[in-house]
């Protein structure tokens, strides 16, 4: 049989953290499901900087920044470890980190059509009224692709 692909796309949030359990409750058993966790940052502008007070803050808060990415990096690792212990093999999981270049739905998007996903499970969050603006991730996503199976663990 087929290997089927999965991408879960992860943003380090308690909705996460469900479909993270269902991932693993469903095809955790499962040999022929190749799992990709995947997140993708916002990039940190590179900023010439200078000995003056307002810089040195801007340095300051720049550090901060990317020592919360390379956090999110082994959070993303550790993910990587849940998936094992409840049942996957080493083999079967993948992690994608980087930057992002376009909005989350559209990074969704882009890697599920060029790495021929199967499945997605995304995560939804109830409604707000941004979102009447913004519109969602989760229903950018589901518009956007056909032959693609989207579970939305809520």
């Amino acid at each position: 049989m087929a290997t089927r692909k999965l991408l879960l796309p992860y943003h380090f949030t308690q909705l996460d953290q469900k479909a993270l359990e269902f991932v693993t409750d469903t095809f955790g058993k499962s040999e022929n499901i190749a799992v990709t966790v995947f997140n993708a940052y916002t990039p940190i502008p590179e900023i010439e900087t200078d000995a003056t007070s307002v810089t040195g803050k801007l340095k300051g808060s720049l550090s901060y920044l990317s020592q919360k990415i390379k956090e999110n990096e082994t959070v993303l690792n550790d993910v990587k470890d849940k998936l094992v212990e409840g049942g996957f093999s080493e083999k079967q999981v993948t992690c994608v980190f980087r930057p992002r270049k376009k909005d989350i739905a559209s990074e969704i998007i882009d890697l599920v059509n060029s790495e021929h996903f199967d499945t997605i499970v995304l995560n939804r969050k109830h409604a707000r009224v941004t979102r009447f603006f913004t519109g969602s991730i989760s229903h950018k996503v589901v518009m956007s692709l056909k032959d693609v199976t989207v579970c939305i663990v809520s």
